[in-house]
C-alpha cells in the first residue's frame, strides 16, 4: 500500500501572527515539503492544479519536474489534473515529458475541479463539465496509446494524422486515477476504463465515501476488469498531530477556523466527528486511518493533506517527521495484516510495463 501527501497550494495568512507568505515563498515551501516526503519514507507526493487565488500551483508539471530532479524514489502525482479545461493534447505531451524526466515515477489524477469560473477562463462551459471530462479523457487515452491519431469530437478542433510527442516512456502511459468527491459519473468513468478511483473524502462522512467506492467497485467488475476487491482505490484526508491530543487541538484550531476550505462552517469538533479530519496524537491518527479499511475495504493509496490553512513550513516539516517516523510504519504493518492475496498493489510504471509490454492490459475489455 502506498502512503503519501498532497498539497492544494493555498496561500493563506497565518492566523496566529497575521503574516501571509509571498507566492514565491509558498512555492519554495511546497518544493521543500515534497523533498521532505521522500526523506521521511513516504511513497507519493501529489500536487493540485488551481488557476485562481489564493492558490499558486497553476503548473503542476513544472513543480513536479523540479521535485523529480531532487528525489530518487518518490512517485509524483497530481491532485488533480483538470481534464475539463486543459487540452488533452497538452496533457498527453506534458505528462509523457514528465515521465521521461522522472524515469517513470509519474501518475496523475484526473478531475473536473471545484472552481466554476475556471471554465470560461479556458473557453469552456461548466454546464458541460461531465461531457468534457468524458470526451477529453477518451482522446487522451488514444494519444498515449496510438502513434498516429485521427479524431473528431465536440469540444476541440479535429486531429488528422497527429502524433503526440514525446511518446510515453517505454510505451507505457502514466497510470490514471479519476478523482471525485460527489459525481457517480466519474466513478463510472474510472470503472469503465479499469483505472483507479480516488475519493478525496476530506469533506464527507464515511457513509458517502462507502457508497461512492462501492459503486466504483461494482462497475469495475461489471466492465470485466476483475473482482470488486481488485479495483484500485485511493483516499484522501487531513491530519494534525502532537504528542498530546489537547496540544494538537489547541494548536490547530486557529488554522482550522480560518482555512479557505474549512473555516467559518462547522466547528473543529463537528468536522472531526463527521469527516476523516483527525487532530490528535499519532495513535489517534493510526486508529482513524485503519478504520478507513472498514469503510471501503482494502485499498491501494492513502494521501494526507499536511500543509493547508497557513501552517508555517517549520510546523509542516515537523508533522512530516511524525507521519514518517511514528504513523506510516505502523499503518504499513497493520494494513498488511489480513490483506487478501488477490488484492493488487497500486500500479507503477514498472508493474504496468511488466504486465502489458507497453499497452494497458485492461483496455481490451472496454474497446
Amino acid at each position: 500500500m502506498q502512503f503519501g501527501i498532497f498539497s492544494v497550494g493555498d496561500v493563506t495568512p497565518d492566523p496566529t501572527n497575521g503574516r501571509t507568505p509571498s507566492e514565491g515563498e509558498r512555492i519554495k515551501a511546497i518544493l521543500a515539503i515534497a523533498q521532505k516526503a521522500e526523506e521521511v519514507g513516504l511513497d507519493v507526493f501529489a500536487m493540485g492544479e488551481h488557476h485562481n487565488p489564493p492558490f499558486v500551483p497553476s503548473s503542476p508539471t513544472t513543480m513536479l519536474g523540479y521535485v523529480a530532479a531532487r528525489t530518487e524514489k518518490l512517485i509524483l502525482s497530481t491532485a488533480t489534473t483538470l481534464i475539463t479545461t486543459n487540452d488533452p493534447v497538452k496533457i498527453a505531451e506534458d505528462y509523457a515529458m514528465l515521465q521521461h524526466v522522472a524515469d517513470g515515477r509519474v501518475d496523475l489524477m484526473m478531475g473536473r475541479g471545484n472552481t466554476g469560473p475556471v471554465y470560461p477562463w479556458f473557453g469552456q462551459d461548466i454546464r458541460q463539465g461531465i461531457e468534457l471530462a468524458k470526451e477529453n479523457y477518451a482522446l487522451l487515452r488514444r494519444l498515449w496509446r496510438e502513434d498516429v491519431v485521427d479524431w473528431e469530437g465536440k469540444f476541440r478542433t479535429p486531429l488528422q494524422g497527429f502524433t503526440s510527442t514525446p511518446r510515453p516512456l517505454d510505451g507505457v502511459p502514466p497510470f490514471v486515477w479519476h478523482g471525485s468527491i460527489r459525481s457517480p459519473e466519474i466513478a463510472e468513468q474510472a470503472a469503465f476504463y479499469g483505472d483507479g478511483f480516488f475519493h478525496n473524502n476530506i469533506f464527507w462522512p464515511a457513509e458517502h465515501t462507502r457508497r461512492m467506492v462501492q459503486l466504483y467497485r461494482r462497475r469495475f467488475a461489471h466492465h470485466g476488469h476483475g473482482t470488486p476487491e481488485q479495483a484500485i482505490v485511493g483516499l484522501g484526508g487531513q491530519v494534525f498531530m502532537r504528542k498530546n491530543s489537547q496540544d494538537a487541538v489547541r494548536e490547530f484550531r486557529p488554522y482550522f477556523d480560518n482555512a479557505p476550505v474549512y473555516g467559518h462552517g462547522p466547528s473543529l469538533e463537528d468536522f472531526t466527528e463527521q469527516t476523516p479530519l483527525t487532530v490528535g496524537s499519532p495513535q489517534e491518527v493510526i486508529e482513524r486511518a485503519l478504520s478507513f479499511r472498514d469503510t471501503v475495504g482494502d485499498y491501494q493509496r492513502q494521501l494526507f493533506l499536511m500543509d493547508h490553512a497557513g501552517l508555517p513550513l517549520k510546523t509542516v516539516l515537523e508533522q512530516l517527521d511524525i507521519l514518517g517516523e511514528e504513523v506510516v510504519p505502523v499503518l504499513r504493518k497493520e494494513f498488511a495484516i489480513g490483506r487478501p492475496a488477490n488484492v493488487p498493489d497500486a500500479p507503477t510504471h514498472q508493474s504496468l510495463r511488466s504486465a502489458g509490454n507497453g499497452r494497458d492490459v485492461r483496455e481490451g475489455s472496454v474497446a
